[in-house]
């Protein structure tokens, strides 16, 4: 297997949402969680995008993790690697993106890495080094509340600085729009200058166009998925492939296996899906205090549901308002209190999956990564998009190989995201 991109991703949502963008762009691509082992098998791809839950912990660790990835990536022919972070940039001044994006220029021997988290269709871009989310700032935008790492600071260069060894520039629209020769010598100055980073605008898909095919010159780069849009279109046109979508996933139609739905996000979109959704299926919601006092909560919802599946989808939520998250916090301790509500859900996957289950939505980056590391999934194909950001994925390589799923970013997906995704999931080939 020779790469032609290799990805790392700090969370496994993030990690499904820019594999769909480089299947999107015909790339062949496959997910991994974690470094895959020497006993997995892996077709023959173009980009491998590496899944780690690394967003939220020590950034020491972190770095560890990624150094690893990107070893294994390096070998395996990777002469790009892209640090595949949210595009609202959820990072605390104690890291993690500063220090892992220190780690890997080092590793690559240098140069200035591009940084960019722009995703136009989901309303974030970048102008003069802040970020905005539906053209609101990011620090006034409904995104800024995350209960572990909050963003209260827009301002893109100040927030990297803070976390960085060395310091970070800025690459402005208007040089942008000159195309990728220009950012490409923009890039160079503000590396001669000593910046080790740099923040780029962007504000419509040709930006990222032309920061992807300057990124490309240099070993890393650094951001959400529509830099990898960029690098994945220029990659395209650089090796003469076919510039279509691939899907992964076979033709089966799977409307007659178990589904279940279950959200631990506590955004504004999952909440209103989760409102919509429950008008048309079963739905519980879960005590968060009892949860969190023993198992005897999880162990009803496991019987709720069990006495359910067969009779079609089933939704169980944890999900509730930011005001009630915070008391939840202020009574049981804030990462303790997620970390159990995390690990219970991770519990009712496996319960379910015990049970017969053959299709699973998970809403929340951390509840996706719970439950993914506990079902032991190794490896994900990549099947065609549910909404921008979301793929239909389907397990390989593990107990649960064939499994059908979607893990889904909170803020990502419409109000009628999880009816869509229950149809995508019985029948992928099926149009929208």
């Amino acid at each position: 297997m020779t790469l032609l991109l290799g990805c790392i991703a700090d969370d496994y949502t993030g990690a499904s949402d820019l594999a769909s963008m480089l299947s999107r762009c015909g790339l062949r691509t496959v997910q991994t969680i974690g470094v895959p082992p020497s006993s997995l098998e892996l077709p023959e791809v173009d980009a491998v995008v590496v899944a780690l839950k690394s967003r939220s912990i020590e950034a020491h660790r972190a770095v560890e993790l990624s150094l690893e990835a990107e070893s294994w990536l390096r070998g395996r022919g990777a002469g790009h690697v892209l640090f595949k972070i949210c595009s609202t940039f959820d990072s605390t001044d104690a890291g993690n993106i500063g220090p892992v994006l220190d780690a890997l220029r080092a590793r690559a021997g240098g140069g200035i890495v591009a940084v960019n988290p722009a995703f136009i269709e989901t309303g974030r871009t970048v102008y003069q080094g802040h970020l905005f989310v539906n053209g609101v700032p990011l620090h006034e935008s409904p995104l800024k509340d995350h209960p572990l790492n909050p963003m209260h600071d827009s301002n893109l260069v100040r927030v990297l600085a803070r976390q960085s060894a060395s310091p970070v520039g800025l690459v402005p629209l208007a040089v942008i729009e000159q195309g990728p020769d220009a950012i490409r010598a923009a890039l160079q100055a503000l590396a001669s200058d000593g910046n080790g980073s740099a923040i780029l605008d962007s504000v419509a898909p040709r930006h990222l166009l032309a920061i992807g095919e300057a990124a490309l010159s240099e070993p890393v780069s650094t951001g959400a998925s529509g830099i990898g849009y960029g690098l994945a279109r220029a990659l395209v046109a650089r090796e003469g492939l076919p510039a279509h979508a691939v899907s992964a996933v076979g033709s089966t139609d799977h409307r007659d296996a178990h589904a279940a739905i279950l959200a631990g996000s506590c955004s504004a979109a999952t909440l209103r899906q989760i409102e919509v959704a429950e008008r048309r299926m079963p739905c519980l919601k879960l005590d968060i205090d009892a949860l969190l006092d023993g198992p005897a909560e999880a162990q009803r919802a496991l019987d709720w549901a069990t006495q359910r599946l067969a009779k079609g989808p089933i939704l169980i939520a944890s999900s509730t308002p930011p005001e009630a998250v915070r008391a939840t916090q202020a009574r049981h301790g804030g990462p303790a209190a997620g970390h159990a509500v995390e690990q219970a859900l991770a519990g009712l996957a496996e319960g379910l999956l015990a049970a017969g289950l053959g299709q699973l939505i998970v809403a929340g980056g951390e509840t996706s990564g719970a439950v993914v590391d506990r079902l032991g999934l190794q490896a994900f194909l990549i099947g065609p998009e549910i909404a921008p950001g979301v793929p239909v994925l389907q397990a390989v390589g593990a107990r649960s190989s064939g499994l059908m799923l979607a893990l889904k970013s909170g803020n990502f997906g419409g109000d009628d995201f999880f009816l869509e995704a229950l149809a995508k999931l019985r029948d992928p080939d099926a149009s929208s």
